[in-house]
């Protein structure tokens, strides 16, 4: 009896994972899609879309993307730097003159790799305890606030102090929202034309975008809990547990005013979202060339370090970037390239083995980088 290829192993091994976390409660469904040197090896769904209306998740069911929103951004400001409309080293001040946030008695110039490389000196809301300077300007994380206009937001943002000078230390931070108000002002269109026109178009993606979806087409969101629980819109979801807490809207995405966030926008299902990966990965993002791709995809903090991010882990442009397998603890290989969403997500791309993996869940933060997490990338790279 022949043994199956190594690839019919990997799909048994992943869905295998999958599955134990539908078992064990830990999500509620998933959509997992994975490619090695180009091929799909395994692209499945698991478990529930919807569990309050027994709607069973499949390969086609889109999700809110949270921050995998990101890397869109960080392709779509490479592309235009590309065209000499952007520079790496201009300040954000060039296309939105009253964004000058304070540092105690001055306002240090933040450049557009800054807001790149998460070392603008902005934070996140969710990463400050409930009375922090964030929530009491009522700075909107991109995933709440139904209506919330970007200029009000980028206003609230500016009249908080920032965290730290400018290039000095890693926060993660709203600093892609910020860059979608530069990329509108640079392209003179909405930021969702400019995603379709410089990345998800060029590349023939169909369900990645900023539409407004129907309630009964999205995968239901759910939080962490035994069994895991509906999020319900403006209460606040602890991290793990801990004083931290992200709030979410699940109706802003069905609301056409609130602001397309740079930083957590978009919607879409795994497949097209993997094909971009995948354009990454290969260096065939028809806008923007090899060499600015590799640098997205390389350590541009160094030697910065961030308990955030983890040891052996620096960033690049839009995702986290592998510097110490041993280090990190981690089953991918050096230089490997990894983020994840609030909602639940997370995906990787594996240069040396040419992995590039993608999952999908709606339940939040157990997708995201909990246990699962990792569970699939051993699956993977065994």
């Amino acid at each position: 009896m022949t043994s199956p290829p190594p690839n019919a192993d990997l799909g048994r091994r992943v869905e295998t994972v999958l599955n134990a976390a539908v078992a064990e409660q830990r999500i509620v469904g998933a959509v997992a899609v994975i490619a090695r040197r180009g091929e799909i090896v395994y692209r499945g769904a698991v478990g529930l879309a919807d569990r309050e209306a027994s709607r069973p998740m499949t390969v086609a069911t889109p999700f809110r993307l949270a921050s995998l929103t990101k890397p869109f951004v960080a392709a779509a400001v490479l592309a235009l730097v590309e065209r000499g409309t952007l520079a790496l080293d201009q300040p954000v001040t060039r296309w939105l003159p009253d964004f000058q946030p304070r540092l105690t008695n001055q306002r240090p110039a933040i450049s557009i790799e800054q807001l790149m490389t998460h070392t603008s000196g902005l934070g996140y809301g969710f990463l400050e305890p409930a009375d922090g300077p964030y929530h009491l300007a009522r700075v909107s994380d991109g995933l709440d606030q139904p209506g919330l206009s970007l200029a009000e937001n980028l206003r609230r943002v500016a009249s908080v102090p920032l965290r730290a000078m400018p290039g000095a230390a890693f926060n993660y931070s709203l600093s892609m929202d910020v860059l979608g108000a530069v990329l509108e002002r640079a392209a003179d269109a909405p930021l969702p034309d400019v995603i379709a026109r410089f990345v998800t178009g060029p590349l023939k993606l169909t369900g990645l975008d900023f539409a407004p979806r129907r309630p009964d087409e999205l995968a239901a969101a759910y939080c962490d809990g035994h069994p895991p629980q509906l999020i319900r819109s403006g209460k606040p979801v602890p991290l793990y547990g801990g004083p931290l807490a992200v709030t979410f809207s699940i109706e802003r995405v069905f609301d056409p005013a609130s602001y397309p966030s740079g930083g957590a926008g978009m919607v879409g299902t795994a497949e097209p979202f993997l094909r971009f990966l995948e354009a990454l990965r290969t260096r065939t993002l028809p806008t923007v060339s090899a060499a600015r791709i590799d640098a997205m995809l390389s350590d541009r903090i160094a030697p910065l370090t961030s308990e955030m991010l983890g040891e052996g882990v620096g960033y690049g442009y839009g995702a986290s970037v592998l510097r110490d397998p041993v280090a990190a603890g981690s089953s991918l290989g050096r230089g490997a390239i990894r983020w994840g969403g609030a909602y639940g997500h997370a995906w990787f791309i594996d240069p040396t083995s040419g992995t590039s993996s993608v999952v999908l869940t709606n339940t939040a933060f157990e997708g995201m980088n909990g246990a699962l997490r990792d569970q699939v990338e051993r699956a993977v790279m065994l």
